[in-house]
């Protein structure tokens, strides 16, 4: 009799815990930030609140086209992190839900506005600059200056030495393009990227590699976000030092979307609220992941580059983040630039 007790008791219990598992649930998920903050979000989440995440890493344009393949029967919840120009592509085919938060008054300005312009299909995650980083010891190597200004990549003696992301794939490599053209007018910086296309080693899929690319000295000079550049100095010890370009440069409010047709819909908003909450936008600095964090309240890392002598640009997201822009951009550099022999 006690060992059928015995038995009962502990088959409830078992039921019971696969009652809590299964009521916990599930989020299926696309983060486009960095790996590191990426996996450490989803850890420290399902530690938290018993929701497990089920999540891929891709660059933004992967991830979009990822959300239009699905479109007819949605495997993914919440898509976060990444520039925030494919969000609102995404938005515009109806690929999004709208949702707008309680806790505005949490978020700085730029958060905010991301809101209103998206019209609450997307929020406002995170902001940085687009800049250079470089690699000291390779740099005095070659003999090569550092370079400060848009116009300084175009030196011949750079030839070879330049990567950056391809605006096709990734929306670092967009926001690069999209700001060129909104700076120095459509005609002139197309063709400025003719010429500093014969000085580019490689247009990567993602636009986070050319920090890594520089710090491991695989090649001298990378177009990205300065933050890249400053974690490889500032945590993992690289010579690598940034610049912000002189003549002034694009940033990102990097995005963060609620998917329409979610299987898994209060799930996705838990982890959206948790990400974007004082806890959740605290993991990017734990994770070395240096962007400017949308939520007031945090307490920034020391590492976190400021933007106050940035010379940014009045960067058109609205305009820029239709899908029929980026487009015939993109189209347009593949056949006026990528094409081009090096």
């Amino acid at each position: 009799m006690n060992k059928t007790l015995v038995a009962m008791a502990l088959s409830a219990l078992a039921f019971c815990g696969g009652v809590h598992a299964q009521g916990a649930g599930v989020v299926n998920a696309i983060c486009s930030t960095d790996q590191s903050w990426c996996e450490l979000a989803a850890q420290d989440f399902t530690r938290a609140t018993g929701v497990r995440v089920l999540q891929t890493r891709k660059a933004t344009g992967e991830a979009l086209a990822q959300l239009r393949a699905e479109q007819a029967n949605p495997k993914t919840d919440i898509w976060w992190g990444g520039t925030g120009d494919p969000y609102y592509q995404a938005a515009e085919l109806g690929l999004l839900d709208a949702y707008r938060p309680d806790y505005l008054g949490d978020l700085h300005g730029w958060a905010v506005r991301q809101y209103a312009m998206s019209q609450n299909y997307v929020g406002g995650f995170y902001t940085s600059a687009i800049g250079f980083g470089w690699n000291e010891e390779v740099l005095k190597t070659k003999k090569l200056p550092a370079p400060k200004c848009w116009k300084d990549l175009l030196d011949p003696r750079y030839k070879g030495e330049i990567e950056t992301s391809h605006p096709g794939s990734s929306g670092t490599g967009y926001t690069i393009l999209a700001g060129l053209v909104q700076m120095m007018g459509e005609d002139q910086a197309f063709d400025y990227l003719k010429k500093l296309h014969k000085n580019i080693t490689q247009y990567t899929r993602s636009g986070t590699a050319q920090a890594r690319s520089v710090a491991k000295g695989e090649v001298a000079i990378g177009v990205s976000f300065i933050f890249g550049f400053d974690n490889e100095r500032l945590t993992n010890k690289f010579p690598v030092y940034a610049a912000a370009p002189c003549e002034g440069t694009s940033y990102e409010i990097g995005g963060i979307a609620l998917v329409k047709g979610a299987r898994n819909h209060e799930g996705a908003k838990r982890y959206y609220d948790w990400l974007m909450s004082k806890t959740g936008q605290e993991v990017g600095a734990r994770a070395n992941s240096l962007q400017f964090p949308a939520n007031k309240t945090v307490k920034l890392d020391p590492r976190i580059p400021p933007l106050d002598n940035v010379r940014l640009i009045k960067y058109d997201f609205e305009k820029y983040g239709k899908a029929s822009e980026r487009r015939r951009l993109v189209e347009k550099w593949v056949k006026e630039v990528e094409s081009l022999p090096r």
